[in-house]
């Protein structure tokens, strides 16, 4: 604590001989960064550019990119600015805000695949009401909810969290996470309460209703073989993105409440895919996988060339 100023800083112990490779962790994770920055916005332009795009689909999967390029600033520039420093700390207060915005993200992150699942379904499943039930307002009412409704569920620990006495000051790992209720000097169980709620209701039922969606979307498929390539490539996509988020925030939210003492580097390394690869692994997808989008991604790529 910094008597002075009467600010408390948290060290940072999740780093891996930093003192040593500064520089190159510096220059992986820069570049990297400006991957995914460049990555998820030039799918993000080609959508809002080409008038063709403009379909509930693909502004969903245009919020979802905008989405995994907040999530990665919420993160990185922090991380970046620790690579070069001599010790990697943190004032609390700036903990919990990169802690509430880490997993407001998450769950608007999984708000808009259920709402893309949810968009498939109504597509495939009941195509002539399309229309009427995606209308712009409902889009426009969806893409509100999905940064609102997540900020407001994690708005009651980060409130909880500010007036609770630490007593440790040093986290393990690279960023705050959910192990920031291990620097309480008495652990609450109502925080841990709600994070299970947090738990059930914005990721465990978005989940299970993106699974619901998708098991009626292939029954319909199998049935009717005019919409099976159709259903395929609308909704592998999506699956793909779902399977690789879910299984990165389900090691993120759950390793540090079984306290498994991994080794330092393989929690680094772990952590380090946590961030990277989904933010990464989206436009890639989406690039590749969406007709409407690849064409367009070609024909300007072509042109370039």
């Amino acid at each position: 604590m910094d008597n002075r100023l009467n600010v408390t800083y948290i060290t940072f112990d999740g780093h891996v001989e930093v003192h040593i490779y500064r520089y190159l962790y510096f220059v992986i994770m820069f570049t990297v960064y400006m991957l995914i920055i460049s990555s998820n916005f030039t799918i993000v332009s080609i959508i809002v550019i080409h008038k063709s795009l403009h379909e509930p689909m693909y502004i969903f999967i245009a919020a979802l990119l905008i989405n995994s390029v907040l999530f990665s600033t919420a993160i990185y520039p922090k991380l970046l600015i620790d690579f070069l420093s001599e010790k990697q700390i943190i004032s609390y207060s700036a903990c919990l805000f990169q802690w509430i915005s880490y997993y407001s993200l998450v769950g608007s992150e999984f708000f808009l695949l259920t709402v893309m699942a949810y968009d498939r379904y109504v597509s495939i499943c009941n195509p002539l009401q399309y229309a009427t039930i995606m209308r712009k307002n409902t889009v426009s009412m969806f893409l509100i909810f999905a940064w609102i409704l997540p900020a407001c569920e994690v708005s009651v620990p980060l409130l909880l969290s500010a007036k609770k006495e630490i007593c440790k000051f040093n986290l393990k790992g690279i960023l705050c996470n959910s192990t920031v209720l291990k620097l309480h000097c008495v652990s609450s169980r109502l925080l841990h309460i709600y994070g299970m709620v947090f738990f059930a209701s914005a990721i465990l039922l978005p989940v299970l209703f993106i699974l619901f969606t998708y098991t009626r979307i292939l029954v319909i498929s199998y049935r009717c073989k005019g919409v099976r390539t159709k259903a395929a490539q609308t909704c592998l996509p999506h699956l793909l993105v779902l399977i690789n988020f879910s299984c990165f925030i389900a090691y993120d939210i759950l390793i540090p409440r079984l306290e498994v003492d991994f080794p330092k580097i393989v929690h680094l390394i772990m952590t380090l895919q946590v961030i990277t690869y989904h933010s990464l692994f989206n436009p890639i997808i989406y690039g590749l996988k969406m007709k409407g989008i690849y064409e367009h991604l070609k024909r300007l790529f072509c042109k370039r060339v």
